[in-house]
């Protein structure tokens, strides 16, 4: 399973925001990484420099490697629509990143990580494919044997928030979650410019 494992902090100090999730290593050092740290003077970016970096913003917040998110945006640019929107509405109906918006765990990769091992179902069967597509009505419950793990009922208790999303319905009593429809843009909160990675594509 092909997935980003380097230095976490380190990248979310070069895209100047903790994309990873609450980070207290960078809350520390919110500058860009490098030996001369905040003294460098850094030269302003080409619109090539711009694009990359918002692409690459996408990526490691959706935890995506590179022909994954191709592969992605091909997708949506094959659909009538608004391409930029599109790709968002794909990467959220992620089942790793839906159970991240559930609540059932703190960070996306450790999202990833429940669907890969087996404790995350869909529509009543067993899934353990983190990139696999939801649509509306699809519902995503947790596996019996999984109800009482640690890391499952402490993201649950004091993770409520985190389910406040308008094409999402959680339902605490069943322990299940439904993905409504795919969400507009104006809904969805990561601070990326998807227009920047669709012209980089459309090089």
């Amino acid at each position: 399973m092909a997935r980003y494992t380097g230095p976490k902090t380190k990248k979310s100090r070069a895209f100047g925001e903790s994309i990873f999730g609450h980070d207290r290593a960078f809350e520390k050092r919110k500058y860009p990484p490098g030996q001369h740290g905040n003294g460098r003077r850094r030269k302003q970016k080409s619109d090539y420099g711009l694009q990359l970096m918002e692409k690459q913003k996408a990526k490691y917040t959706y935890g995506l490697l590179e022909r994954q998110f191709r592969n992605l945006y091909k997708a949506a640019n094959g659909k009538s629509g608004v391409t930029g929107e599109i790709l968002f509405q794909f990467l959220e109906a992620r089942l790793d990143n839906t159970v991240f918006r559930l609540g059932l765990s703190p960070t996306r990769s450790g999202a990833r990580q429940l669907v890969a091992h087996k404790h995350i179902m869909v529509n009543g069967v067993l899934t353990n494919i983190p990139s696999c597509q939801l649509r509306p009505g699809d519902v995503v419950t947790i596996r019996n044997k999984s109800k009482n793990l640690e890391v499952i009922t402490n993201s649950i208790s004091s993770k409520g928030d985190v389910r406040n999303f308008g094409w999402l319905e959680w339902n605490s009593a069943r322990g299940e979650g439904t993905f409504l429809a795919y969400p507009e843009r104006d809904a969805i909160p990561e601070k990326i410019n998807e227009q920047l990675i669709v012209e980089l594509y459309s090089k």
